[in-house]
């Protein structure tokens, strides 16, 4: 029986689902697909052609090729045959983001490419802010990554000066509050908690063991599939 699993993971930004979905998906040689990487890639094309009308984002999108390719532990991200990998991660894309993300026209898209994303012989782990509720409410496993608003301010504004971006905490922080409210609040896919999801505080928790904790629950839903999981030593990371 082929190890083929579905694995939700959401949260909001800077829960740290990125980091614990690639070192998961690494590990089992799962499909590892980062959705909020589509809707950054839409928004810097929105912002490039200066469109504001709803409609018109829609038709752009519609038209929009995105490529998604895991390698060396990035993903790469392409639009048009184009690479933005790094342009995607700008604050003003940051910024904008969850505006456009909230549009029910350009999610009813980016929905049914992550759904044909899955169509592979692979497992996968998909991590976003609607995985187990929306675009896999059937998943094998959901993993609901929260931490406190310091906690992700901080991450966040180190990753910005990895990168040679300069910002202030408060402005990291105020932007995450902002993301926070309009994805927890809009009309179309809410950032919500599955109801049989697993919640991880990460403010709390290693990255190792956070991991585990994802693992074990693969396990679990393995084990419940019938499928043998005994290639993967939980201990070791």
């Amino acid at each position: 029986m082929p190890q083929k699993l579905i694995v939700a993971i959401d949260g909001p930004a800077g829960s740290g689902k990125s980091t614990s979905a690639k070192i998961v998906a690494q590990k089992l040689s799962y499909l590892y697909i980062d959705t909020g990487a589509m809707y950054r890639a839409v928004t810097l094309l929105v912002i490039r052609k200066n469109i504001s009308n709803k409609q018109d984002i829609v038709k752009l999108v519609e038209k929009t090729d995105i490529e998604l390719d895991f390698v060396d532990g990035e993903t790469k991200v392409k639009i048009n045959g184009q690479d933005v990998t790094k342009e995607i991660r700008s604050p003003e894309v940051n910024s904008m983001v969850s505006e456009i993300s909230k549009i029910e026209g350009v999610r009813t898209i980016l929905v049914n490419k992550q759904r044909e994303m899955s169509n592979s012989n692979r497992g996968i782990v998909m991590e976003g802010r609607d995985i187990g509720t929306v675009v896999f409410p059937e998943a094998d496993v959901k993993i609901f990554m929260t931490a406190s608003i310091d906690t992700r301010s901080e991450r966040r504004m180190k990753e910005y000066h990895e990168k040679g971006t300069t910002i202030s905490l408060e402005d990291v922080k105020e932007n995450l509050l902002s993301r926070d409210e309009i994805d927890s609040q809009r009309d179309v896919s809410p950032l919500i908690r599955a109801s049989d999801a697993v919640e991880v505080d990460t403010s709390k928790v290693s990255i190792p063991e956070q991991v585990n904790i994802i693992l074990e629950e693969i396990k679990k839903a393995a084990y419940r599939k019938g499928i043998k999981f005994s290639a993967v030593n939980l201990k070791e990371f």
